[in-house]
């Protein structure tokens, strides 16, 4: 079978996912489906697996969607725990205080509150926790999820502690260690492959660091604002620049002089803090307050079934510390728990505390486990949950509500039905897809090549002059494909190896590569079905995936074009 034959039989599946959700607005409860099927079927007929390993496989993705539903479960957990007890009330009263401007929260919560989560968590858990505190506030629930789910970029390659550049790009460590060594650099060491990757990664990010918060607002408020006008978001432009530069400050001086680990996370929150206090002082802040039409004025698919506030004015029921706890509650945990330096990272993730299964149905190297208090979704957010039950008084019936504690779960519960319809389907289909390179079929004379590495291959060879303007498009289709730049870099990342050598590119354009590779997956986290459906699920808007990719593949294309001319500058002086 040639390249480009395989090529095509690998993208069928993704082409029909996005012709029935973009094209005639299925839900992905009816899409992904039927696009897992198709790549269970082209797996058996044309890459030769078995009909036992593609069961294999597809229990081994089922495993793993278990483990992003608790994820998704906890978010609503919080939220609704929130809502019961009063909390998020609060929150909105005290948001309100700080600015009424929706483009200044979209700017303080999608963006500074998301980075920060990004750099401590990961695992899709921006949008999940930022977008319901949008809704909150009394934002769309399209806009919401649109927002959150394309301000979670520029710190995703650093995010988790830098899982997805460590632990991404992990194949490669040999490779790079020697390319350091060419470079002149002696007693090179794993930390500084890294490092130096990372360096490439923040000046890939840097052009979209700047453009990506004024285009965002231009277009909240031109899709979703009562005059349709890009200007009214642009008009900001001063507040977007102070907030870049907030963030953006701890970010590149931490990539640069400590790693990885921990620029996104830093830069969250000392950037939030930082813009929060400003923006009280009135720096770079609008004088005219923008804000949505009253939600009769909405279109009909801008909410699903989680309606956003429409309350004018908010009642304080505790005070605004209690209130955030919560939050602040996950923000500690998440740093003391992966963090190596607090000592615990280690206990999370000890196999003792894993389920999993090793060789499904007897199928050797099929194997899936879930670290379990390593899952957001259960330390910390079910875990806050219940202690919020008790910060926050929720035993009580008062003027807040009666019952506080089982209409927060079980409404959580309720909301779980759709989204593991399709988080089940997709994560499946991705288990499949990486699965795929058992294989024994030669595909343009080589065996064992995935149906992504065969899509990936034939846009390398076709498109070789131009390469670095692709390089992250690549990073963005394996975001795509498998809902993780973590998964992205693992699987593409000695494959760019491999291009940039073909192409006798220098051992320093070899890193360019490879961290534009890193700089597309996190901007894949824009378009990623996964991502897609877990905001969707936390916002009540399962079955308007479609609406939401044919909004975030704008950015996503912008995004590419940009890291895409750094690259080539960058090809130009090393």
């Amino acid at each position: 079978m040639s390249i480009a034959l395989a090529a095509l039989l690998a993208f069928l599946p993704i082409l029909l996912a996005l012709i029935l959700m973009a094209g005639f607005r299925w839900p992905s409860t009816k899409a992904m489906p039927l696009s897992f099927l198709l790549a269970a079927a082209e797996a058996i007929i044309f890459w030769k697996l078995s009909a036992l390993r593609v069961a294999a496989l597809t229990l081994a993705g089922f495993w793993n969607a278990f483990g992003i539903l608790i994820i998704v479960f906890g978010a609503l957990l919080i939220y609704y725990t929130l809502q019961s007890s009063g909390a998020m009330e609060t929150i909105q009263a005290g948001m309100q205080e700080i600015t009424p401007d929706r483009r200044l929260q979209a700017i303080i919560i999608g963006f500074m509150f998301s980075a920060f989560i990004e750099g401590a968590a990961g695992f899709g858990t921006p949008a999940a926790l930022a977008a319901p505190l949008l809704l909150g506030l009394g934002f769309p629930p399209l806009c919401a999820a649109i927002v959150c789910l394309c301000f979670n970029s520029v710190p995703v390659t650093f995010g988790a502690v830098g899982t997805p550049t460590i632990k991404g790009f992990g194949s490669i460590e040999t490779d790079a260690l020697q390319a350091l060594n060419d470079m002149g650099i002696v007693n090179a060491d794993s930390a500084m492959v890294y490092k130096h990757i990372g360096e490439y990664v923040t000046l890939g990010h840097l052009p979209m660091l700047i453009i990506l918060p004024i285009f965002m607002l231009g277009f909240m408020t031109r899709f979703f604002g009562k005059n349709k006008k890009w200007s009214e978001g642009f008009a900001v432009w001063k507040y977007c620049l102070m907030a870049s530069v907030c963030f953006g400050v701890p970010y590149y001086i931490l990539a640069w002089w400590s790693g990885p680990e921990i620029p996104s996370m830093m830069g969250g929150i000392i950037g939030l803090g930082v813009l929060v206090w400003l923006t009280k002082k009135g720096i770079c802040v609008p004088k005219d307050v923008w804000s949505f039409a009253d939600q009769k004025e909405w279109d009909a698919d801008w909410s699903g079934n989680i309606k956003a506030t429409d309350v004018k004015e908010f009642k304080k029921h505790m005070s605004q510390v209690k209130a955030w706890m919560p939050y602040v509650l996950c923000g500690i945990i998440l740093v003391i728990t992966r963090v190596p330096a607090f000592g615990l990272k280690a206990l999370v993730n000890d196999p003792m505390f894993s389920l999993g299964f090793k060789d499904i149905l007897g199928v050797e190297g099929v194997n899936e486990s879930i670290a379990l208090l390593n899952l957001p979704g259960i330390i910390p957010f079910i875990l806050v949950a219940i202690l919020t039950i008790f910060m926050h008084g929720m035993t009580k019936d008062d003027e807040v509500g009666k019952d506080k504690v089982k209409r927060a779960w079980s409404t959580a519960l309720g909301k779980m039905k759709a989204p593991t319809i399709a988080m089940l389907a997709s994560v499946a289909l991705v288990s499949i897809f990486k699965g795929s390179s058992a294989t024994e079929v030669l595909i343009g004379g080589n065996a064992g090549i995935s149906m992504p590495m065969a899509m990936a291959t034939l846009l390398s060879t076709t498109f070789a002059p131009v390469w670095p303007m692709l390089v992250s498009y690549i990073g963005g289709l394996g975001a795509f494909i498998t809902g993780s730049n973590t998964v992205s870099d693992m699987l593409f990342a000695n494959f760019q190896w491999d291009a940039a050598t073909a192409l006798n590119y220098s051992p320093d354009q070899h890193f360019v590569c490879v961290a534009m590779q890193g700089v597309g997956g996190a901007m894949g986290n824009m378009i990623c079905i996964h991502n897609i459906v877990s905001a969707c699920a936390v916002l009540g808007l399962i079955g308007h995936e479609g609406q939401i990719l044919r909004k975030t593949w704008i950015p996503f294309v912008i995004y590419g074009l940009c890291a895409g001319v750094m690259a080539f500058i960058l090809m130009a002086i090393v």
